[in-house]
């Protein structure tokens, strides 16, 4: 049984290691608090929402819209997505309860009992998925979670768990263990062999109280234990040499049977964990769609293109991490950079150029895991990988200059490049005089357009931003934060100042 609620023929790797970049996007993009709301407390969530966003960066589209439709049938019905996700905590919560007994107890006979009772409790698990999935599934549309739940109906079908219950009440081995073996050297026990147990009796009220007896007060048990057969023996109760001899054969008859139980429970346990790492990421979906809803912001599914084709255009796009952190509205940014190469961003300090460009980082990342992303309308192509190469504090250690770090941390990101990545420069080194600094962003990014990679790039540099703006290039989108700062950004050529006077007035006030 699988859950493929991510991909469309296997589970996701929840072990697999995350990208080179990981590290950087989530400092620069401000991803913890993404991921905190998403998580709301479920450590477990916090850590799947991350490998789901790093590991799980899609570059097919298909997969793309097979992760949003599952997750819009997620938004229509939150309340099954978190019933299911409750279902497949319950048997994480119950694995980890039977296999802490097993931890110091690997007898064959501890084995059995342990993994009977996991897998009595995995049985129960599967009947409530299975009663849920019969009274909701008809309310899913998508091609996912259709086929989820029609695996459910064919694979754990009534017959299915009533051979279970069957094949576990057998080996609860309440008619005693039927036991074959050979004579072997030096008249030892050869070749033992379980046979399956003769039927056991039928089941009544007393019968189970028995049970319940010989279980929990084996002392009291004792004097209503069924006589034993003809031709046989009995050990006397004080007898521990004779006890732990029928001990020894009885773990080796069984233990193939509790190993085959185990591995069973395993398997069992194993869906309900792909179910569970699955489940989180939609789960972490609707938590920050709740939180966004409570703020009132606007989200949207994507529309993913083609990577050739090189587009970026939205509608009412906001940065989502600083309106988790507001209590106000923010602002939301238009702009249609489709068939450009580079986009340019230029204007007034404290304009929003740094908000939009982590705002266009955490959509694109965003719409390749299949989530809703914070716009009224968004469409991206896809990319092969994404980049940040942000600005960064003076090194307290002083092992290098400013300039040195930041040629670094791109030497670093130019070998992991591949066509069609994204990469998006904030204020990339300004750390030296304006004209050296221009000199060194114009080559690079001039370079990475060469070798169709994509580029957003914030900067105060005007020599850069004017040499680009004299080529007359249709493959550049100049934007530009005005002096009021209103926090959109519209169409417009560099300009050399930058406006700081303003905001030196502002704190300062004016001479």
């Amino acid at each position: 049984m699988k859950a493929r609620l991510l991909y469309r023929d296997r589970d996701f790797d929840a072990k697999a290691p995350l990208p080179w970049q990981a590290e950087s996007l989530t400092q620069d993009l401000d991803l913890t608090t993404l991921f905190q709301a998403m998580a709301q407390g479920d450590a477990f969530i916090l850590d799947l929402v991350a490998k789901v966003m790093f590991a799980g960066f899609e570059r097919d589209i298909r997969t793309i819209r097979y992760r949003q439709e599952i997750l819009a049938d997620c938004l229509r019905q939150p309340v099954v997505i978190r019933e299911l996700y409750a279902l497949a905590v319950e048997a994480a919560e119950e694995a980890r309860k039977q296999y802490r007994g097993l931890f110091f107890d690997h007898f064959p006979d501890s084995v059995l009992r342990y993994s009977l009772s996991h897998m009595e409790a995995l049985v129960a698990l599967i009947k409530r998925l299975r009663r849920l999935s019969d009274a909701r599934a008809d309310h899913f549309a998508s091609e996912g979670w259709t086929a989820f739940f029609a695996r459910l109906t064919e694979e754990l079908d009534d017959d299915y768990v009533a051979r279970i219950e069957d094949h576990l009440t057998r080996l609860k081995f309440r008619g005693g263990v039927l036991l074959s073996a050979e004579l072997g050297e030096g008249h030892k026990g050869a070749r033992c062999l379980l046979h399956p147990p003769p039927p056991g009796r039928k089941e009544t009220w007393w019968t189970r109280f028995l049970e319940w007896l010989e279980d929990y007060f084996p002392e009291l048990w004792y004097p209503f234990k069924p006589k034993a057969p003809p031709h046989s023996f009995s050990v006397h109760p004080l007898d521990e040499s004779g006890a732990r001899a029928l001990a020894e054969v009885r773990n080796r008859g069984i233990g193939l049977a509790a190993n085959a139980l185990a591995q069973s429970a395993e398997h069992v346990r194993g869906f309900f964990n792909a179910l569970r790492t699955e489940l989180a990421f939609y789960v972490g979906c609707l938590n920050l769609h709740d939180v966004l809803v409570q703020k009132k912001a606007v989200v949207g599914m994507a529309s993913p293109r083609p990577m050739e084709e090189g587009n970026l255009s939205f509608q009412g796009l906001y940065d989502i991490c600083l309106a988790l952190h507001l209590d106000t509205p923010v602002v939301g940014n238009d702009a249609n950079a489709d068939e450009k190469d580079l986009v340019l961003i230029t204007g007034a300090n404290q304009g929003g150029k740094s908000t939009l460009l982590r705002a266009i980082g955490l959509a694109q990342l965003m719409m390749q895991c299949g989530m809703f992303v914070p716009a009224e309308s968004f469409a991206a192509s896809v990319r092969d990988g994404l980049f940040t190469h942000y600005k960064r504090e003076e090194d307290t250690a002083l092992k290098s200059g400013k300039l040195d770090e930041e040629l670094s941390r791109m030497s670093e990101i130019v070998d992991h490049l591949t066509p069609h990545s994204l990469v998006l420069l904030n204020e990339s080194f300004a750390a030296t005089n304006e004209r050296e600094g221009s000199e060194i962003a114009r080559q690079i990014i001039a370079a990475l357009l060469e070798r169709d990679i994509g580029v957003v790039c914030v900067t105060h540099l005007y020599e850069l931003a004017r040499w680009f703006h004299e080529r007359n290039a249709e493959n550049i989108l100049f934007l530009r934060a005005e002096r009021e700062r209103t926090f959109q950004l519209v169409v417009g050529e560099p300009l050399r100042t930058s406006f700081g006077e303003d905001l030196y007035h502002d704190i300062f006030g004016s001479a």
